[in-house]
């Protein structure tokens, strides 16, 4: 009987002892993808001015073929490490998301749209790197706010910079 109740007890340890150790290894597997996944998000995040130049250059005009094929490749590599871009004129201005370098208003508007997209916004996965900047065309702020400054003729405001709704 004291043999049995030995045996049971040890074994009802080491049964104890394999379920931590299972806990720590998933752990320590959780812990280390969470490390990649930063490590790979601040790489991305560090060549989002890389990408920004490339895109000036090609709005210039002046991207020159050699320039284009680094670029795409970049670009490409880049998409596959999980880089997306975001940022499309005309869809919802989401504070979440966007930037709002600037307001315009727009009476006839019931919501905050983007108009322009000075530059495109980027995920890695669900996590955010960049808003996108953008210029938001909306209503008018509600009367007696204040946030809205009038223009020299005292007309209604026409461009607000640096407008967060």
């Amino acid at each position: 009987m004291e043999t049995r109740r030995l045996l049971d007890e040890r074994t009802a340890d080491l049964q104890r002892v394999k379920a931590e150790y299972d806990n720590y290894r998933k752990q320590v597997r959780r812990d280390r993808m969470a490390v990649r996944e930063i490590a790979a998000q601040n790489v991305l995040r560090a060549l989002l001015p890389v990408l920004d130049a490339v895109e000036s250059a090609r709005r210039q005009g002046t991207v020159e073929p050699g320039l284009k094929a680094v670029a795409d490749v970049l670009e490409t590599q880049l998409g596959s490490l999980g880089l997306r871009t975001f940022g499309q004129e005309g869809e919802p201005f989401d504070p979440t998301r966007h930037e709002a370098v600037t307001h315009v208003v727009s009476p006839g508007t019931d919501r905050l749209t983007c108009t322009e997209i000075l530059s495109p916004g980027y995920r890695a996965g669900d996590r955010l790197l960049r808003a996108a900047r953008v210029v938001v065309t909306g209503p008018p702020p509600p009367a007696g706010t204040g946030d809205a400054p009038r223009s020299h003729d005292g007309g209604a405001p026409r461009e607000q910079p640096g407008l967060c709704p």
